[in-house]
């Protein structure tokens, strides 16, 4: 299945919580103006709007995005990399945000990470699988702490026997805490009732083409020969 989630956020609020809790509608020409700045040699086709429930981490040549008040998430494919440290400068410094995260985690393998920049600047990045570290940069966040503490162990089969190697946590719901945290929500089940959830945070779709081979509407038919047609039907 690849990637459930696969999104850089952009954050210039003291609570994005609040305004994803209300669930806005993203502002579609703020969203084709970032396509447009964040893939300068592409034309951004717009598709049929998705939510990141389904639209988290697209496939091929499409990204969603989502701009709102203080809040903007980008969902690309090619950010579920590794090593979130190595990702292109463009993605942390091109914005000037004040705080931008980075959240991807996979269904089919136990793999998640995360990262976070203040001005452009790495504080904290992690990415693992349930036996292997790629990467662990900065000091760990206070809400990591009950996490490192088996307070989270991941369920596996009574009939196998572990990794020595094994965290003591599913990388996958280390890195949705990290949502949680920053952003409150979760990719997984909500953590309330009432809590804001995937499908809950709406996105504008578009596809890249190549400049030169992005799909020509077809011309309008002018009014009057529409009209003509309906005379001749009229009069037979």
């Amino acid at each position: 299945m690849g990637p459930r989630a696969s999104t850089i956020w952009y954050v210039d609020i003291p609570d994005p919580a609040a305004v994803l809790r209300d669930r806005p509608a993203p502002d579609a020409d703020a969203a084709r103006a970032l396509a447009s700045r964040l893939y300068p040699e592409t034309v951004a086709v717009p598709l049929q709007s998705g939510t990141l429930a389904d639209s988290a981490a697209p496939a091929g040549r499409q990204v969603f995005i989502g701009s709102y008040p203080g809040v903007t998430v980008v969902c690309e494919p090619t950010l579920a990399v590794n090593r979130p440290s190595l990702i292109d400068e463009s993605w942390t410094s091109r914005l000037e945000s004040e705080h931008t995260y980075l959240v991807c985690a996979e269904d089919t393998t136990p793999w998640g990470a995360f990262a976070c920049w203040e001005r452009g600047e790495l504080r904290r990045s992690f990415s693992a699988t349930s036996a292997f570290i790629h990467e662990n940069i900065g000091l760990p966040l206070v809400w990591e702490r009950e996490f490192w503490g088996g307070e989270h162990p991941a369920e596996r089969p009574i009939d196998v026997l572990p990794d020595p190697q094994t965290l003591p946590f599913d990388p996958g719901e280390f890195a949705d805490a990290a949502n949680l945290h920053w952003l409150g929500f979760r990719h997984s089940t909500p953590a309330a009732a009432n809590a804001t959830g995937v499908a809950d945070v709406a996105l504008c779709g578009f596809t890249l083409y190549a400049a030169g081979t992005e799909p020509v509407a077809p011309p309008a038919e002018p009014e009057h020969r529409g009209l003509r047609g309906w005379w001749r039907r009229r009069a037979g």
